[in-house]
């Protein structure tokens, strides 16, 4: 009877999921959209969930499967997808008619995990550009000028730390997610933190906790995008609990202290506190480059009032961000130094002359550090840790035929677009010899080369990343840090050419980035 009714199960879930795998065959047949047919349950990120190859992979198949269309289908474990790859058209999706697209996908509702889910970037409609138009003065130059002399600290540390390590193979990824670690701890929550030295602080090993998925995370990551109201039902979370508790209770003691004792640093907390009380100043200076005539984040005449735990959310979102991308960023840069050592050489040179020329590092003159500038584009060029800009759409649209002689597509409510983002910076039409590192791309007499939306590692229009000058003064710091003090060497484990280690989501080296250093004369 037990065997019967097991049977019968299993029966009728290999049954459902036959029709949805039809379902969405149907979906894009109907609508005249390209598409390449997938595996049942999985759709078209079989390779990337059984770690045979990167999400990036499994997109850039079907990117270049059919070359002249701009759009085609990608089947997302059950659900539909469009695959945006024409660049106006994801310029109408992100800019011009953002207002159709305004929300992201809901990878973890908030009712279940509140601080990933009540984040900025999961935020909603109306909620989210109140949100954002609170944080937006928090990233003004003059902000970013106060927490500069926390990376450069930091950083110092770093050299410090490897100074010691001549001859060594040095484990990049481990060292600049301690690095980033110990920033986000300074920048963020205002803490004190030493992670070459105390490797395993609470602090890191709570964010190396939170990135590195078990196999039973990736379950339930996956269980998420195919079950997503049941899983809501559930309650099924992909984070543990005591590493959303870690960070909700820092957040929150962290400001009981601070307005019990009346304690100010200029850190992400202040400004939150600040924000939370009305009394964050738009204090926008030159360098922020900000129309007065652009009212998209204008505060309101009464100002949607947060709780602390909606606060705590954006805290985490930032120490998520900037933790892990951040890392991922400078891995990448610091791996492709080693392979690149003429690149590596022009840079030093001008580091050098700079060094010589003003002193110590300023916010104010970073930016005459231009083929360091070049370095970190090419870097996000060719290893952008975005993936995708994914829209929802918010009310109906009508998308232009995905080729010519074929038929408009209609968008209801719900549906969801992916802007690829790696395959368009990859595109030899756009980027000539893709695969080589090659930062004179962005130079000022090339970079007018570069079409718009053919590089995008920040995403694009209002839900651009709201902390991206956060991002790279912290990449500049270090690279800035690193280079004027050591060259960076290929070791035997250096990966030449670089694979990525098969992942959902996360941009690293297949086996580690690996280099060695040597000190400067």
């Amino acid at each position: 009877m037990i065997v019967e009714i097991i049977v019968s199960l299993l029966t009728a879930l290999l049954a459902y999921f036959l029709y949805l795998y039809k379902r969405v065959h149907y979906y894009f047949d109907n609508r005249g959209v390209q598409y390449l047919p997938g595996v049942p349950i999985f759709g078209n990120v079989f390779n990337s969930t059984i770690q045979r190859s990167h999400m990036v992979d499994d997109l850039d198949t079907l990117y270049r499967a059919f070359p002249n269309e701009k759009y085609v289908g990608y089947i997302d474990g059950t659900a539909p997808v469009l695959l945006i790859r024409d660049r106006e058209l994801m310029k109408a999706i992100t800019i011009k008619d953002f207002d159709h697209f305004v929300d992201h996908k809901e990878f973890f509702p908030e009712e279940v995990d509140p601080l990933f889910g009540g984040s900025l970037f999961l935020m909603k409609g109306e909620r989210w550009h109140d949100m954002r138009t609170t944080l937006s003065p928090a990233f003004t130059g003059s902000k970013m000028r106060k927490m500069l002399p926390f990376m450069t600290e930091i950083s110092a540390n770093i050299v410090n730390h490897l100074k010691g390590c001549i001859g060594e193979d040095i484990h990049v990824e481990d060292l600049l997610r301690r690095y980033t670690s110990d920033v986000i701890a300074s920048a963020a929550f205002g803490l004190q933190m030493d992670s070459v030295r105390d490797k395993d602080n609470k602090f890191y090993k709570t964010g190396q906790d939170l990135f590195k998925f078990t196999g039973w995370q990736r379950f339930l990551f996956f269980f998420i995008a195919v079950f997503p109201n049941l899983s809501k039902k559930l309650g099924v979370k992909v984070f543990p609990a005591e590493t959303m508790d870690f960070f909700n209770h820092l957040v929150t003691s962290t400001m009981e202290h601070r307005e019990k004792n009346n304690i100010e640093r200029p850190d992400m907390i202040q400004l939150l506190m600040e924000a939370s009380k009305g009394t964050l100043k738009d204090d926008y200076d030159a360098s922020d480059n900000v129309s007065t005539t652009d009212d998209t984040f204008k505060p309101k005449a009464v100002q949607r009032q947060w709780t602390q735990t909606e606060l705590a959310g954006q805290v985490f979102l930032f120490f998520a961000a900037g933790y892990d991308s951040s890392a991922s960023a400078l891995a990448m840069c610091v791996h492709e130094l080693a392979l690149n050592p003429d690149v590596q050489e022009k840079l030093y040179q001008e580091i050098r002359s700079f060094k010589e020329k003003h002193g110590e590092l300023t916010y104010d003159n970073l930016t005459a550090l231009k083929y360091l500038d070049c370095v970190l584009c090419e870097t996000q060029r060719k290893w952008a840790v975005a993936i995708i800009m994914d829209r929802v759409c918010t009310k109906p649209y009508e998308l232009p035929p995905p080729r010519e002689g074929g038929k408009p597509v209609q968008l209801n409510e719900g549906d969801v677009v992916y802007n690829l983002v790696n395959s368009v910076h990859m595109d030899e039409q756009y980027h000539p010899d893709p695969t080589k590192f090659d930062p004179d791309r962005f130079s000022e007499e090339n970079k007018h080369n570069i079409k718009p939306f053919t590089y995008m590692p920040f995403g694009m229009g209002p839900r651009i990343c709201i902390g991206s000058r956060f991002a790279l003064m912290e990449l500049k710091v270090m690279i800035y840090d690193l280079v004027l003090n050591f060259k960076t060497v290929k070791c035997a484990k250096t990966m030449d050419p670089i694979e990525l280690q098969p992942h959902p989501f996360n941009i690293t080296p297949k086996n580690g980035s690996w280099v060695r250093l040597e000190p400067r004369t």
